[in-house]
């Protein structure tokens, strides 16, 4: 049965790559979040097709879909729904917003201000929404993917480090290759003349089959000895860990990105074909995991020093059990 459903998750990541060329490390995060039961903030520059990843995610998943653009003027209600007068018997009924969906895509989430981000982060924390004295919960399958531009910084809200911190990956999406960019000039050009005759997925996913492949993930083996390795990992973020690495740390990781190794390296393994967690499995996933767990102190930045330079070097300096 696990072989059944994991053949349907390689066929899904394999015609997403055919729709999204040269951006197969998000591919592959977005399969790892949504096996992971987590969600994905991604960042990059406009044109790069962030949006349309997780539309076309959407499209082989048997559930539904909903854009929400972050704005200034965005408001709470906006996300969670609000209480309706009904002037005909005087009762007041809960019209749903467009977070009870299963996937949703939060477009420019650094754009709206903290009271939305507060909203947004209450229901990816606890998988309900509350408005006044009234929780309603949310589906077995809800993603969140949230997007934010680098590029520019003027009319944004940095985004809380706790809710950063409820995000399973941070991942940074890059220009693609010159050869990737030819290819997706002729694959935007037959799109636009309509001469694809094979948009649709051969098989869409239900949400039985998450939840079963989900199971299948948390029962991979993991050693006791790479349990120990992902503590240490973690642990060397921190300043009660007098090492080198540490220092350039004003903040360190919490247990939150231990966990999130390990759901992710279970399923970065489980997605390879694999029924046993590998060290490389927790390297592979390991920069976006603390990413967005990390703070640089002010000496570290003013050598220059990136987060991911910092990662690297936890890495090289952890021995391998």
């Amino acid at each position: 049965m696990s072989t059944d459903i994991r053949q349907l998750f390689c066929q899904l990541e394999a015609w997403v790559s055919q729709h999204m060329i040269g951006q197969q490390s998000l591919i592959n995060r977005m399969m790892i979040a949504l096996l992971a039961e987590g969600h994905l903030l991604v960042e990059g520059a406009p044109g790069l097709a962030k949006t349309r990843a997780i539309n076309t995610l959407s499209q082989g998943i048997d559930g539904t879909f909903q854009r929400i653009q972050f704005t200034p003027d965005l408001l709470p209600g906006d996300l969670t729904g609000t209480e309706i007068y009904r002037q005909q018997d005087g009762s007041f009924h809960f019209e749903r917003g467009p977070l009870f969906h299963n996937i949703i895509l939060a477009d420019e989430i650094n754009r709206a201000p903290a009271k939305v981000q507060s909203a947004l982060l209450e229901a990816m924390a606890e998988h309900q929404i509350t408005v006044g004295s009234n929780s309603y919960p949310l589906g077995e399958l809800f993603l969140v993917m949230a997007t934010q531009n680098p590029l520019e910084q003027e009319g944004t809200y940095p985004l809380p480090e706790a809710q950063l911190d409820r995000f399973l990956l941070h991942v940074m999406v890059d220009y693609p290759s010159a050869d990737d960019e030819l290819r997706i000039l002729r694959l935007t050009r037959q799109e636009a003349a309509a001469q694809r005759s094979d948009t649709a997925p051969p098989h869409r996913i239900g949400i039985n089959n998450i939840l079963q492949a989900r199971q299948a993930v948390l029962a991979l083996p993991v050693s006791e000895q790479l349990e120990q390795y992902m503590v240490q990992l973690v642990v060397a973020t921190r300043h009660h860990n007098d090492g080198e690495v540490a220092a350039a740390l004003q903040y360190g990781a919490s247990p939150r990105a231990t966990i999130a190794l390990d759901r992710c390296a279970r399923a970065h393994a489980w997605l390879a074909g694999r029924d046993y967690v590998s060290p490389e499995d927790i390297h592979a996933i390991a920069h976006d995991v603390l990413r967005h767990r990390l703070i640089l102190n002010y000496e570290a930045e003013a050598r220059g020093e990136r987060t991911d330079d910092v990662i690297s070097d936890i890495i090289s300096r952890t021995p391998l059990p």
